[in-house]
């Protein structure tokens, strides 16, 4: 998997592979689709989120998901975005993906974003596909608004072997009135679709989950303020260590002083 969005080891260290990890799946051929919509940057969201609440969680994405490898070639998908709780994360990454087989379960969320070549593909073969491979929760997002896919958000939750689609509203209170959202059982948290990106929203805290940006941008505040912080403590210090070294010099000028007198009485 070429994300690196793991959770830390399990205890005891990283597992060796026991065995050669999954061929990388082919490159795909809309690269440039795939940057607009910075899908790092979801699974980086995700990822803050969870690993704060337990360490078994695996989010990642750009491997395969298959039974197993011996039957890649008869039936594979490679999600943009995967999250699987209760696993081994690092014997995931270790191997280059996601055999289901291997693992012991099922993903239980798997998220697609649409792109011009595989839009068609998101809410077809690969709906089916995933249904097939047992994946709880299945998700697309589509940041042209439904240019891609059949919607600009679509959810499915999987009943009985089949899926049956996620109710979605643009009604709900508070922060997501009038955006486009759904529950997602297995995050416990809201999937909005909002103004051409895709948000998640805790119920929990009333509130959205930071974007890397806005991280990055809060991070960048905090060290502003550390470095304002430390460049007053480091002018303090230094005004401190002016006047203490003009305390010696006077010190230093009344004992040569006191020196002098010394010497220059009678008898000594």
């Amino acid at each position: 998997m070429v994300s690196r969005n793991i959770a830390t080891s399990p205890p005891g260290g990283r597992r060796a592979p026991s065995k050669p990890p999954l061929p990388s799946p082919p490159k795909k051929p809309d690269l440039k689709q795939y940057n607009h919509y910075n899908r790092a940057a979801i699974g980086n969201t995700l990822y803050r989120h969870f690993i704060a609440i337990r360490a078994d969680v695996l989010v990642s994405g750009e491997g395969y998901l298959c039974f197993e490898r011996s039957r890649i070639r008869s039936g594979w998908l490679e999600p943009d975005l995967v999250i699987a709780f209760g696993v081994d994360p690092d014997a995931i990454e270790d191997n280059n993906g996601y055999e289901i087989d291997d693992v012991g379960k099922s993903p239980e969320f798997v998220l697609e974003v649409a792109s011009i070549h595989t839009g068609r593909r998101d809410y077809t073969v690969k709906r089916d596909g995933y249904a097939g491979f047992g994946v709880g929760e299945y998700w697309r997002f589509d940041y042209t608004g439904g240019q891609y896919h059949d919607a600009p958000l679509a959810g499915d939750l999987l009943v009985d072997g089949q899926y049956a689609p996620i109710p979605l509203a643009d009604d709900r209170p508070g922060k997501m009135f009038g955006m486009l959202s759904g529950y997602s059982a297995a995050l416990d948290l809201y999937l909005c679709w909002d103004n051409r990106k895709l948000r998640f929203y805790d119920p929990k805290t009333d509130d959205f989950l930071k974007s890397p940006e806005e991280l990055a941008a809060e991070l960048s505040t905090v060290q502003a303020q550390r470095d304002a912080a430390k460049a007053q403590r480091d002018a303090a210090r230094a005004k401190r260590d002016a006047a203490q070294a003009e305390r010696d010099a006077a010190n230093e000028r009344i004992r040569q002083l006191e020196e002098r007198l010394r010497d220059s009485q009678p008898g000594t």
